[in-house]
This record gives structure tokens, sequence and C-alpha cells, in this order.
């Protein structure tokens, strides 16, 4: 099956927005999920195929690359696709462009998609029906590996709240985002914005667990480690990189 690159416009609410009048991080991955909840739908592989076919997709790994965040009221154009395939995980490319048509920001996710009753992934190949990928990448990466971090400069703790669960009943992938844009000294956070995003998910969070966030510091660059605490089955959920901007 021959595809098209899937695009919708957005305008930008206030409600979506930070103190500062510019999308939160939290907002722009919860629209590249719903593209790609819609893209897949409309390929044949949504949520109607999963439940027949006893399978989900999970997303193993984002690279954002932002100029600039869109503002309030702004009329922005996203666009997704899905650009590469391995034997179980797709490349799936986001491109958003601003009010004057420039393009603004750029992603690549990694998807995986699990046997739910096996809890395993599965090969796509046996599963997918045809389709051509569009093989021109928004952002040029293989997702590299998160380096571990060799000191801590500064920790905060969350607890998993009732709304960050989803469909899946495990910690929503935009909140992994969020918490390690928050754990950052609030005066540092208040004169910079994000750059370039990298998230590699490792497990599952759930709800009511507690979570810890350990952040080394190099120069404009965060690195973080997102961690369960206080329970007998302590574990890194997920790893982060964010290089900041001044704002």
């Amino acid at each position: 099956m021959e595809i098209t690159k899937f695009t919708r416009d957005y305008t930008v609410r206030s409600y979506e927005c930070d103190r500062n009048n510019r999308m939160r991080i939290i907002t722009l991955m919860n629209i590249f999920q719903d593209m790609a909840y819609a893209d897949v739908t409309r390929l044949g592989f949504g949520v109607r195929f999963c439940l027949k076919n006893k399978v989900t997709w999970v997303g193993s790994n984002y690279a954002i690359e932002i100029d600039r965040l869109p503002k309030m009221d702004e009329n922005i154009r996203i666009q997704t696709w899905p650009s590469a395939e391995k034997k179980v995980s797709v490349t799936r490319d986001f491109e958003v462009f601003g009010g004057d048509g420039k393009s603004i920001i750029r992603a690549s996710s990694q998807w995986v998609m699990i046997d739910f009753v096996k809890h395993r992934p599965v090969a796509l190949k046996d599963r997918l029906p045809d389709y051509e990928l569009i093989e021109n990448r928004a952002l040029n990466t293989e997702f590299p590996k998160i380096k571990d971090l060799e000191r801590v400069d500064y920790q905060a703790k969350f607890r998993v709240r009732y709304d960050d669960i989803d469909l899946n009943r495990h910690v929503n992938n935009a909140v992994y985002a969020l918490w390690a844009c928050e754990s950052v000294d609030s005066g540092f956070r208040l004169k910079h914005t994000p750059h370039y995003i990298e998230i590699a998910f490792k497990k599952e969070g759930y709800l009511g667990e507690k979570i810890m966030v350990n952040t080394q510091f190099d120069d404009l660059t965060t690195t973080h480690s997102i961690n369960t605490y206080d329970g007998n089955n302590n574990r890194e959920l997920a790893k982060a990189t964010v290089v900041w901007q001044e704002r």
C-alpha cells in the first residue's frame, strides 16, 4: 500500500501553554501520540486491529529537536509518517510547522508491537498488512544509548497519579518528558527551554508508585535517570537527555 504523510492542523490553546505562553512539552508529546494513533488507524493497524490480534504498540524511544515551541493561538501544521522498519520495531517521524510555514520542531520515535498475552515483541512482518515506508527522516538518529549518570547534581521526587496512566494501564510516555524537564533547579528552568530531548523507555510505571529522578548537569546538557523507589521492586523506568537553550 502506497501512503502519504498524515497531516493535521492545530490551533494552540491557552491551557496548553506555560507561563511564557509556549506550548508545554507534555502537550507536544500528547499531540505526537494522537497523530501516531490517527495514522496507524488510517493504515489499518490501530486499536481495533490490536485488540483483534491481542497486540499493542509501545513506544521505546523518542528524539525531539526544537527550534522554538509554538505560542498560544498559533496555527500549526503537524505531519507524521513511518520512515523505517526493523524486525520488531518501526520508526515514526514527525515535523511541526509554525504559523509562518517554517519547520520549528522535528522528531523521531521508535515503536515496538507487543503481544499482550505473552508480553513479548512480535515480528512486524508476521502481523502487519503490507504498506510502503516514506524513507525521508525528519531527524537523523538511530537512538543511541543514553549514558549512565556519573553523579547526581539534582534530585526530584514524584508520585504516579491516576491521570498519568493511559489505556495500557501504565504511565503514559509523555509524562516521562515532563518529569525529566521538571527535574532541574527552578532558577535554571525559568531561564532555559529544551532544544533537544532524547528519551529511552525501559520499564513500566504504575499507579501510586513513588518516582525519583536523578539529574546530572553538564553545562547546558542534563542527563536523567527516572526510577521507582521505596518499594520491593525498585527499577529504572527510563533515561533521558535534554539539551537546553536560553529563552
